[in-house]
């Protein structure tokens, strides 16, 4: 293990439907085996797994942090109609990390409306509902399906910096980070250049995560069978 410490804040089970393959005993034993002294785990859209989380890593002494990969509706929840730059998007992925107690309830919250009210193909929030329960999270700006990675993808910095602007107020500067990824998919290091430029000039504070959906290398052809 690297002497630098790293917990994956980013990180699918099997609770992420017809996405995720790693169930939570098996990530939780292959996170204490490397030594890692926490683990978050981020299903898409909701927090079925956030029970059996606490309970497991309780028992094998890892911090648990529970956490919800979101799926942002690019105008109002209520709405249908498609968004972002192409205009096409249905959701847009954010990554929430509750704090504390206060966090953890709004991700309950959240995860609820986004059923009740939000639903359109995926469990959608909004920003409206998003700034309204904000105390006690962690937001990461997210993976390369979200509205700042469209931003980035299309050249559209200044809209890019404003979203991070919005970010900041919301969650206070001291939640917020910009999340990068680069598992050597071409994609990652588009939106990671993009994102590391951003944050120098606005001194925003980065995070490196995985999106880590199955255990190991050798599990990588059975998740594409998951996945078709």
């Amino acid at each position: 293990m690297s002497s630098l410490p790293f917990v994956h804040l980013h990180c699918h089970s099997h609770y992420s439907l017809l996405d995720g393959a790693s169930k939570i005993p098996d990530l939780i034993e292959r996170t204490r085996a490397l030594g890692m002294p926490a683990l978050a785990l981020t299903d898409h859209g909701n927090l079925y797994g956030s029970v059996e989380l606490l309970r497991e890593a309780k028992a094998a002494g890892i911090l648990p942090i529970v956490g919800l990969e979101a799926y942002v509706a690019p105008g109002k929840r209520t709405e249908r109609s498609g968004g972002g730059v192409s205009g096409h998007e249905h959701s847009f992925h954010l990554t929430l990390l509750a704090r504390d107690a206060a966090g953890f309830r709004n991700l309950i919250r959240l995860s609820s409306l986004s059923f009740l009210e939000g639903f359109y193909y995926k469990p959608r929030i909004d920003k409206e509902i998003l700034e309204r329960h904000a105390q006690g999270l962690i937001c990461l700006s997210g993976c390369a399906s979200a509205e700042f990675s469209d931003y980035i993808l299309n050249g559209r910095t200044a809209e890019a910096e404003g979203l991070c602007a919005w970010y900041q107020k919301v969650f206070g500067e001291e939640n917020f980070f910009v999340e990068i990824q680069d598992n050597g998919v071409g994609i990652q290091k588009e939106c990671a250049l993009g994102a590391i430029d951003i944050a120098q000039r606005m001194g925003l504070p980065l995070v490196a995560t995985s999106d880590a959906h199955y255990l190991t290398r050798d599990d990588a052809a059975a998740h594409d069978v998951l996945l078709c």
